[in-house]
């Protein structure tokens, strides 16, 4: 996972995400561009562009068309760049969302675990993407840290609790 951001879908929520995805993900170099696939959310359009030539990107997007609350079909749209209309797709988005919500009870819609406060949920968030990323396995590949070569090992929670922060300094 690159960036999250954590608030109400809205230009300003966009913008915070993309601030982040910018400051995370370099230029690629010129006969390469960023994919970007989203839902039909036209704040995308506008916030990609103030962060990414247009020429450095391959947007599309997925708009889902529901009867009775379910989805019947998709259209798939290229919004700039040249994706291949194959290629766009927000599965592996959705797919981790729902990880999200069933592994971080304050996700889950319509209990009484969800989040009250937004600081104590970016830091459930933070939490599990650490967990995530250095102490959970793929199978047989280590984890996506140590695939990244970010880290050598899979930690375990006592050398994350232990951790000493002047390292970081």
């Amino acid at each position: 996972m690159v960036a999250y951001e954590v608030g109400k879908q809205g230009l300003e929520t966009c913008k915070n995400l993309f601030e982040k995805v910018f400051r995370r993900v370099e230029l690629p170099f010129p006969d390469n561009k960023i994919q970007i696939f989203s839902d039909g959310n036209d704040d995308y359009k506008t916030t990609i562009p103030e962060y990414y030539a247009e020429t450095c990107v391959d947007y599309g997007q997925v708009i889902k068309i529901r009867e009775g609350g379910k989805v019947v079909d998709k259209i798939k749209i290229i919004v700039y760049g040249s994706p291949s209309i194959d290629e766009i797709e927000t599965t592996d988005i959705e797919n981790m969302n729902s990880i999200f919500r069933e592994r971080i009870g304050r996700l889950v819609r319509k209990t009484k675990s969800h989040s009250k406060k937004k600081p104590k949920l970016v830091n459930a968030v933070e939490l599990f993407q650490f967990y995530w990323d250095f102490m959970d396995p793929l199978p047989k590949r280590g984890t996506p840290a140590m695939i990244e070569n970010l880290t050598d090992h899979q930690w375990s929670w006592e050398e994350f609790f232990y951790f000493p922060l002047s390292i970081l300094n």
